[in-house]
């Protein structure tokens, strides 16, 4: 039987226009970690979060090979790593400041997953590998409107893609949500990661960005 690969079956989610669109995000599983510091650093806390949320969904998605069955289980390939980006004290994302970046780093998770599934991939990874299981969460995030494109280039080239972003949100009669709660988390600046930035020349990074809206009343 053929994996399941949500970035095929979510066309619209993974793969937007290079310029602006909008979308209505559904509401889908995630497992992820929160945390601050410049991504970049090589014993930072990003890399620890990177190195717990992998480990996690490739037990969950292993399970196949070993006692553990998961009721409804289907083979699938793990999505993309995603991320929500901010500075401390501040709302946006302050690219000349990444010392201060807060950030919660994420992965999809296929519907079968449970809060018990979850709990026993983290005592699996845990026990196995001896990785601290304390800061990785689980639940549904629904992210509602957006506007989303694909930025195509080094990621420190962001802001003129989201001065893109800006115009079309304000020539649609949108406003920037960023900052604001809704569906029960703070919006945030969003990104998706299509590339391996260890085998992409910088110039060829594709990044999903999507920056949360609400439309503006008349």
């Amino acid at each position: 039987m053929e994996k399941l690969d949500y970035k095929k079956q979510d066309k619209d989610l993974y793969f937007p226009k290079a310029e602006p669109t909008l979308i209505d995000v559904p509401n889908m599983k995630f497992i992820w970690v929160a945390g601050r510091g410049n991504p970049n650093n090589e014993n930072g806390e990003y890399q620890d979060a990177l190195q717990l949320l992998y480990a996690i969904s490739f037990t969950i998605k292993m399970s196949k090979m070993g006692v553990r069955k998961i009721d409804g289980y289907f083979d699938y390939v793990v999505p993309p790593l995603e991320g929500f980006w901010w500075n401390e004290n501040e709302k946006s994302v302050n690219y000349e400041n990444k010392d201060k970046f807060m950030w919660f780093s994420l992965i999809r998770q296929p519907e079968f997953v449970t809060k018990e599934v979850f709990d026993w991939a983290c005592e699996e990874v845990k026990s196995k590998k001896g990785l601290k299981i304390e800061k990785v969460e689980f639940g549904e995030i629904k992210e509602g409107l957006c506007v989303q494109i694909m930025h195509i280039g080094p990621y420190d080239d962001e802001p003129k893609t989201l001065e893109k972003m800006e115009k079309y949100i304000e020539m649609n009669h949108l406003k920037n949500y960023i900052g604001n709660i809704q569906n029960g988390f703070v919006r945030r600046h969003h990104e998706i990661y299509l590339s391996d930035p260890r085998k992409t020349k910088p110039e060829n990074l594709k990044t999903v960005i999507r920056i949360p809206v609400k439309k503006k009343k008349s």
